[in-house]
């Protein structure tokens, strides 16, 4: 009997030891698992894989593999544009940091998004290494090395077959309009129109407008109603929540400048509290609830992408309740209320920027 429990003690100390050793070797050698990460972009399960890559696509992203030099779809391509993972669209690297490395992969001074990039010690084949991950979709991309260009330094050796390449002429429709202005700004006409128009609710339209009207990139702002069942509403009919509106505000900008997800992500989650249902600080009503009237597809998938990244990124405590709402008739405000924070300077207002 006291040896019987001398080994089960062993056992157990044994068991602990090895789930140390695992828990050790997670953290510094392995990457972190998909279930530890934010859905943001996400990555279907391996047997769907199967079916929509190709034997090559999935040994490469899947099993650590290698493409052939030379002999693949990006080493020699020069046209402008960004560069996705192939698996969840998360964006990678552009165009405007690829150069000819020789070596007959597609190669890179930095990524274009630091954040998808994970960086993995490899020490497979006999050397170290320095493996180059998708943090979401936890595709094996390439590897990284300290001999590219002065700029940088650094190489980052990429598998054709870990990418899919979205040309200028298709950032925009593609959702991915952030990334138009620095080409933009080299002189490479991208996809994005001269304007676009949003339509944001988040509290009194007061405090909402005196800060967009003044975001490089906005064009013109009007203050509103919609989302609500009452057509040609006015003040009154809205301010108790009768029609069933929200204060609006309509935003025309250029996208060349100021990307939708760049005016939700940098502005609009910051100028009020997206985690109080119909309220913002003293006002309370349906009228001042936090909502998206989205456009097109492509705005309601930038919208609901941008919460999952502010609500993944800590910077409020409570999980976001603003609404994403197919767009509707908007109704423009009585003059009164356009500008109203210009024309009475002193007014109520429980917008800031955080």
């Amino acid at each position: 009997m006291m040896m019987s429990n001398r080994l089960t003690i062993l056992t157990m100390l044994l068991l602990i030891f090895n789930a140390c050793l695992a828990a050790c070797d997670s953290s510094v050698h392995k990457v972190v698992p998909m279930e530890s990460q934010p859905s943001i972009y996400t990555r279907p399960a391996d047997d769907e894989l199967k079916k929509s890559l190709t034997p090559l696509q999935f040994r490469v992203t899947r099993q650590c593999g290698t493409e052939p030099p030379f002999q693949n779809a990006y080493w020699n391509n020069h046209a402008p544009g960004i560069y996705v993972d192939l698996v969840s669209g998360e964006p990678l690297f552009s165009s405007l940091d690829k150069f000819d490395s020789g070596t007959g992969w597609p190669s890179f001074t930095r990524p274009l998004e630091t954040g998808n990039i994970v960086n993995k010690t490899d020490d497979s084949h006999g050397m170290l290494r320095t493996e180059v991950r998708s943090r979401h979709a936890d595709s094996h991309l390439g590897h990284l090395f300290d001999d590219g260009p002065r700029e940088t330094g650094k190489r980052y050796c990429i598998n054709s077959a870990a990418l899919r390449f979205v040309p200028v002429t298709n950032l925009y429709k593609e959702g991915y309009g952030r990334y138009a202005a620095p080409f933009e700004a080299a002189g490479i006409k991208t996809d994005a129109p001269e304007q676009e128009a949003a339509v944001l609710a988040g509290g009194c339209f007061w405090g909402m407008q005196d800060i967009l009207r003044a975001i490089p990139g906005v064009i013109s702002t009007q203050a509103g109603y919609t989302g609500g069942h009452l057509k040609n509403p006015r003040y009154q009919d809205t301010h108790h929540g009768k029609s069933g509106h929200a204060e609006s505000v309509e935003v025309v900008f250029d996208p060349r400048r100021l990307s939708y997800e760049e005016l939700l992500q940098d502005w609009f989650f910051r100028m009020h509290d997206p985690t109080t249902k119909d309220r913002q600080g003293n006002d309370r009503g349906s009228q001042y609830r936090s909502a998206i009237f989205y456009k097109n597809p492509i705005q309601q998938q930038i919208a609901e992408r941008v919460i999952r990244v502010v609500n993944a990124s800590g910077t409020w405590k409570q999980p976001i309740v603003t609404e994403v709402v197919k767009a509707g008739a908007f109704y423009r405000a009585e003059e009164e209320h356009q500008d109203y924070l210009v024309k009475h300077p002193g007014g109520y207002t429980c917008h800031y920027l955080r």
